[in-house]
């Protein structure tokens, strides 16, 4: 039975042309890969839904005593581990696979552990389910960058990349806007009763309507389609030793470590800055998520931004607007930090700042610079690495933030208080550190 399993998941094989018409054949590739582009940007959208709810229903379970802050920091850091060690092992995975069962079966899959989550409050339990949702996510990112890179030739890769990137912003702005909204209404519960039912639904949509790669669809690759130079890997090599590649390449890894120490001060904002805004700044829950929403929504213009920008103004280079956008970061997050409360529109620039430049940090950072620089039956691969060195950033972030933050608790009048100061200063040296890893990686070039 699971050999069957197993088969049901893999690529299939290729198949005749649909047509010998070239006008034909032009007509069906178009319809399908903008099917494809379209519910690969929104379908991994609904991931971060089901992915981010956590931070939304942090402070009403704080203040129910149903988890301590600490808690809070382990059960996020076990989610997050687990979610590392699946992004390497799925992105090894995915180029052999059918995306659009697999990324579809995995997000259902992710809606009914939500559903679990919001039934339980034992600690262990929630850890592991958590933890599972986190395996379930890892089937998004890189059969998505995979996905692109079957469907779209090399001239315009980068641009449809930054473009399926805002999925990134699209889900948080969703969670931090709708999720609160319905936290606010209904209770911490429905923080996961709700993206749970979501997910599940959207699932079922993208089992009709993403694809398998072209040639598995009765298309020609690509590179044929368009006219341009094949690169020899699809033809000389298997897949396998074009993933071994990917691992040995030196280059791939520094930025996997740039990425880990971007994804910080990400995830730190993402995880605790809800939690932050009403407790420093002294906002209401649905105020900090409309704010975190303006955020989000700036990582969705950074992220569309950044393929374009890198493509048109840089020569497809991603090492010049990788720095400029880690300098811009850490400007911003020191601005937020030092903005007192009370200043609702500074900290809407300082956050919209710090989103433009991190949603196009995540695109160069996050897969893109890795894919460029990686055989194209191995993009997957190239994902599954930085992703696997992002997450244990991001996870690493969760458990010393929850620590650095826990350690600040103050009881005033019967209410507890927390200083964010080792947070943030934490936040800000790794994102420094990342500007200095990108850095090292710079003129970088693929390998033959």
């Amino acid at each position: 039975m699971l050999r069957a399993l197993l088969d049901w998941f893999k690529t299939g094989p290729d198949r005749p042309p649909v047509s010998a018409d070239p006008a034909v054949v032009r007509r069906a590739y178009e319809k399908k890969r903008w099917g494809v582009f379209l519910s690969l940007t929104l379908g991994y959208s609904v991931f971060y839904v089901v992915r981010l709810n956590l931070a939304v229903a942090k402070k009403p379970m704080l203040d129910e005593g149903v988890f301590s802050a600490s808690e809070l920091g382990y059960i996020g850091s076990a989610m997050l581990g687990v979610y590392a060690v699946g992004r390497l092992f799925n992105g090894f995975l995915c180029d052999r696979a059918n995306i659009r069962r697999f990324m579809a079966a995995a997000l259902l899959l992710s809606g009914l552990t939500n559903l679990a989550l919001g039934a339980t409050t034992w600690f262990v339990a929630f850890a592991l389910l958590w933890g599972l949702n986190g395996w379930f996510q890892t089937v998004g990112a890189a059969p998505s960058g995979a996905s692109l890179r079957q469907w779209f030739p090399p001239s315009v890769y980068g641009t449809r990349y930054g473009v399926w990137s805002s999925s990134h912003g699209i889900g948080s702005a969703v969670t931090y806007v709708a999720t609160s909204a319905l936290v606010a209404w209904l209770g911490w519960r429905w923080g996961f009763w709700g993206p749970g039912l979501f997910a599940a639904a959207a699932a079922l949509v993208l089992f009709r309507t993403l694809a398998d790669r072209p040639e598995a669809c009765g298309l020609p690759n690509v590179h044929d389609l368009e006219g341009v130079p094949r690169p020899a890997s699809l033809d000389a090599a298997s897949v396998g030793r074009l993933q071994l590649q990917v691992l040995r390449d030196s280059a791939i890894w520094r930025i996997g470590l740039a990425a880990a120490a971007m994804y910080v001060a990400r995830y730190g904002v993402n995880s605790w800055g809800a939690l932050y805004l009403q407790e420093a700044k002294r906002y209401s829950l649905v105020a900090a998520g409309t704010w975190l929403g303006i955020y989000t929504t700036a990582t969705v213009v950074g992220a569309v931004a950044s393929g374009w920008l890198s493509d048109r103004l840089f020569g497809a280079r991603r090492d010049v607007p990788s720095l400029i956008c880690g300098v811009v970061e850490v400007g911003a997050l020191v601005a937020f930090y030092l903005i007192p409360a009370g200043h609702e529109w500074l900290d809407a620039v300082a956050l919209s700042v710090f989103g433009f430049a991190l949603g196009a940090l995540l695109a160069y950072l996050g897969g893109l610079w890795a894919v460029d620089l990686s055989p194209p039956r191995a993009a997957g691969a190239a994902m599954g690495i930085i992703g696997f060195f992002s997450y244990v950033g991001a996870s690493i972030q969760d458990a010393v933030s929850g620590v650095l933050i826990d350690g600040t608790k103050q009881m005033v009048a019967g209410v507890a208080t927390y200083d964010f100061r080792p947070a943030f200063v934490f936040w800000i040296a790794t994102s420094v550190v990342s500007i200095v890893l990108v850095l090292s990686v710079w003129n970088a070039k693929p390998r033959s």
